[in-house]
């Protein structure tokens, strides 16, 4: 494990000399310092936080913040932004959310963040507001904003969960591994664009496409960087926001874009090809297939000129009473913006409702009324679809999106496909990949054992209990009941069985940087695990186990996956930094701390 020496300032909030919430900030950054092997804590000059919405960030978002505002000290020591809301708290009745108690939830989280000084913006496009830094070293926990930050501005981040963004908002460093790390930021993809694109939604589909084609043998530890060959080197900025914003789907923190952006000598794991057939399918593949119920415009929130384009669409002529609502979101920035130039009154006066502070992913829809919706966004398209809401979803040019709310565009109905679409887009590619190589269906037998690491802030431990044990990712955030720790995901080899109680066995999590906030609130609802052990340090696990104490360990010296069954008992023990797992016979589950 690295050592880290301290500077006095960084020692004394350490210490708890300058409040709880620093304190924690500090020990959690120095946890996953040691964990990536950064031997030095370097300033950020900005951050931008995650986990803002009840729906995402949920009871274990709430306990944690209020845990922390009950002794903020001096609060963020570097200006921070919040993320999007769960709603627009001035038209809660108008977007007709029944969530028990969602209101007042929102408004809880949005003000115990402000009590720590960051700033309210709830907004998930912090490089389109005036006053916020976008160059130099940020902590950034929008995926969206993390790969346009990286890709275009000049900033360089990691892609930060909501829980390290925080500490590093907090404490003002961030540890230097990752994409900060010298020489870290090379391509690892090759893609090649023959297909012509002109629509932003065209660019949104093809970010997404690359993330789609991730092979199960490919080395991406930072995840998809890709080099894309072939575009025009003068993209308007909605080109370039859909791509990015299409390309985080699947953990791209980065990409380079030949003639706009100069791109370090790349190690590629693959090439590919997008042509003009993929576009054509993938179109085809994403068409309404059954009735329409809603249509969300601004995923990432709309830009001024995405607001511009919608109004010239929708101006002069009112929305059929019949139709699918038209439900447009942006930014406060951008509708003040709006408001001043006349483009919020066209919108408004077609029928549509714009909405400011929340975006179409965190919203918890009613679905006695949602059942499909359409999109210009695919990366609305990925979360609407995921357990969040669980509702289908479909993707067109934002022009054909307003044909549909004419009623001048007729869905061909084809539920059979539209059921086999709606499959497809709640499969992440590291999911897809995972069936490549299924769980071995025969136990092993006989004695095993393995040593690996852990967090430096936790002491010794020894666990002893039931093992849960998958090969494949979990996806925290909308696949994991919150209440009870059940996966619920079809087509996941653990679906149906629990993590609570038990020594949980997974490769990592995947998807949302909110994900540590479910572990949180299991934690917290006494429905946790006993421990975690993954096979290398997880973001999405790692930092609510250091902040609160669940033992953990990472990057073993054997097969824990492979040579452990599900259901066998096993013993995690730390002493020192050594951490050992093995397998026991059958005993009582107990938890002790030495």
């Amino acid at each position: 494990m690295s050592t880290i020496t301290l500077n006095n300032e960084q020692q004394a909030m350490l210490n708890g000399e300058q409040g709880l919430a620093r304190q924690m900030g500090m020990r959690l950054l120095l946890d996953m310092a040691a964990a990536a092997g950064a031997t030095e804590l370097i300033p950020v000059h900005t951050a931008h936080l995650s986990g803002v919405s009840p729906l995402t960030g949920g009871l274990g978002l709430r306990q944690f913040l209020a845990r922390l505002a009950a002794d903020p000290g001096p609060g963020v020591a570097v200006p921070t932004t919040l993320n999007s809301a769960g709603c627009d708290e001035a038209q809660f009745a108008e977007m007709r959310i029944t969530a028990p108690d969602f209101l007042e939830h929102n408004h809880e989280i949005v003000a115990l963040y402000t009590r720590l000084g960051v700033q309210p913006t709830q907004s998930c496009t912090p490089y389109e507001w005036e006053g916020v830094v976008t160059e130099g070293t940020a902590a950034w926990a929008e995926s969206n904003a993390i790969c346009f930050g990286n890709s275009y501005c000049g900033l360089t981040t990691n892609r930060e969960s909501g829980l390290s963004a925080l500490a590093c908002a907090l404490t003002g460093y961030t540890p230097k591994y990752g994409l900060l790390a010298e020489g870290a930021r090379r391509p690892n993809l090759e893609v090649t664009v023959t297909a012509v694109l002109h629509d932003p939604t065209d660019f949104s589909i093809l970010g997404d496409w690359i993330g789609k084609q991730r092979q199960s043998h490919w080395k991406l530890p930072l995840g998809p960087i890709p080099l894309i060959k072939g575009l025009p080197a003068d993209l308007n900025h909605e080109q370039r926001k859909a791509l990015t914003a299409a390309a985080a789907n699947y953990g791209c923190p980065l990409l380079y874009i030949e003639g706009l952006s100069d791109a370090p000598e790349g190690e590629f794991q693959d090439h590919l090809v997008f042509d003009e057939a993929a576009l054509a399918q993938r179109y085809a593949d994403l068409r309404p297939s059954s009735p329409v119920s809603l249509i969300t415009i601004g995923c990432p929130q709309a830009s001024v000129g995405e607001l511009r384009a919608t109004a010239e669409l929708l101006r002069g002529r009112p929305l059929p009473p019949d139709g699918p609502p038209v439900w447009v979101f942006t930014s406060a920035h951008n509708k003040a913006i709006a408001e001043k130039t006349g483009l919020a009154e066209a919108i408004r006066a077609s029928g549509a409702l714009l909405l400011e502070n929340t975006c179409p992913e965190v919203v918890p829809y009613d679905q006695s009324w949602v059942h499909h919706v359409l999109t210009n966004s695919m990366k609305a398209e990925h979360y609407i679809k995921s357990g969040l809401n669980g509702i289908p979803t479909s993707v067109m040019k934002l022009a054909d999106c307003v044909r549909v709310a004419r009623g001048e565009w007729q869905v061909e109905e084809n539920g059979e496909r539209g059921v086999r679409s709606a499959e497809r887009g709640v499969r992440s590619a590291e999911q897809d990949a995972h069936r490549l190589t299924p769980t071995p269906p025969h136990p092993h037998t006989g004695a095993f054992a393995a040593n690996g690491r852990g967090l430096p802030s936790q002491p010794s431990f020894t666990v002893r209990g039931e093992a849960f044990v998958t090969d494949a990712p979990i996806t925290l955030l909308g696949f994991v009941n919150r209440e009870t720790g059940v996966i619920e995901e079809e087509g996941h080899p653990a679906n149906g069985q629990s993590l609570a109680g038990k020594i949980a066995i997974f490769p990592k999590g995947s998807g949302s940087t909110v994900a540590p906030y479910v572990l949180l609130e299991l934690f917290y609802r006494g429905q946790a695990p006993l421990a975690i052990v993954n096979t290398d340090i997880d973001q999405q696990s790692a930092p609510a186990c250091s902040l609160e104490g669940i033992p953990y360990a990472y990057s073993f010296d054997g097969d824990v996956i492979g040579r452990i069954n599900n259901g066998d008992m096993v013993e995690l023990k730390r002493e020192g930094d050594r951490v050992e797992l093995r397998v026991l016979g059958r005993v009582t589950a107990v938890l002790t701390f030495n």
